[in-house]
């Protein structure tokens, strides 16, 4: 015979179960022997996903931004050795090598403690619960965000300015940001913001002071690298570099000029990322394994 208790708590465990799927997930512990991490979140919570394979490319790899390369590898060697080194905006043309070379760091430095948290902008909200995460621990962590850009009004941008300088709890010694974008200043800039005038017609007095506020965020970054599309011989010379890291040989490579250049007007660019794409192609026809 059912009792009224029974069907009491009949009823409070079925409510319970529709109360767990709205739950967020129970916390994960950090598996802190990752070279790298994607910060993850679902129903609201987020945590820090170990990647113990992340995308190996060495320094050496990367063409035509010797530059760009010194400048970035030395800045990380400073951070990694406990000294004072900045956070790095690396600005300019698709497919350059901007990306790619923070990635490169990360594989040249990470046996000496370096890490690296890649966040999607969407959830730049939470860098301040990802700060107190890592502000602690003994490794030095790379913040990557990949492709950064903000319209007006975003709220990852005031996360991001806030976690540059911008916070009176201030920036952790074990943590940098490293930003990718092809944008200079993060923010769009409308061509009415470049005019000397005193109002506009939605009423701002002091717009020159908005385009102050969008460039603020870039200023944090105390490093800026610039990245050119390359040249044709700068494209030609990645394209070998590629094609003999496959295992084609220099007659092969010196065939495969003309294939390259069509390769190159066909994607409507030249970089190192089209050099790259062109030779796996290449190489592939001929047999080459990867």
């Amino acid at each position: 015979m059912t009792t009224p208790l029974d069907k009491f708590l009949l009823r409070a465990e079925t409510l319970l179960d529709r109360l767990e799927v709205l739950l967020p997930p129970a916390p994960q512990a950090t598996d802190w022997s990752a070279p790298a991490f994607l910060w993850r979140k679902r129903q609201g919570y987020g945590w820090l996903e170990a990647v113990h394979q992340p995308h190996r490319i060495r320094l050496d790899d990367l063409q035509n931004v010797d530059l760009q390369k010194s400048r970035i590898e030395q800045n990380t060697r400073q951070f990694v050795a406990g000294k004072s080194a900045n956070n790095v905006l690396l600005t300019g043309a698709r497919g350059t090598g901007k990306s790619s070379l923070v990635k490169g760091v990360l594989l040249k430095f990470m046996d000496q403690g370096l890490r690296l948290i890649e966040v999607e902008k969407e959830d730049l909200v939470d860098l301040p619960l990802i700060v107190a995460q890592v502000a602690d621990r003994p490794e030095k962590f790379i913040l990557f965000c990949d492709d950064l850009s903000f319209e007006s009004g975003e709220p990852g941008y005031k996360a991001m300015k806030s976690v540059l300088d911008g916070s009176v709890a201030g920036m952790p010694l074990n943590l940098l940001v490293y930003a990718t974008s092809n944008r200079r200043h993060l923010m769009p800039e409308t061509m009415r913001e470049n005019l000397e005038f005193k109002r506009d017609e939605d009423g701002e007095i002091h717009p020159g002071e908005t385009t102050e506020e969008k460039v603020s965020l870039s200023e944090r970054f105390g490093l800026w690298l610039s990245f050119y599309p390359f040249s044709q011989d700068d494209y030609l010379a990645a394209c070998s570099h590629w094609l003999k890291s496959f295992g084609v040989t220099a007659e092969e490579i010196a065939t495969a000029r003309t294939e390259a250049l069509q390769w190159a007007q066909g994607r409507g660019s030249r970089s190192g990322r089209v050099a790259w794409q062109f030779a796996k192609d290449y190489a592939g026809h001929l047999g080459r394994e990867a």
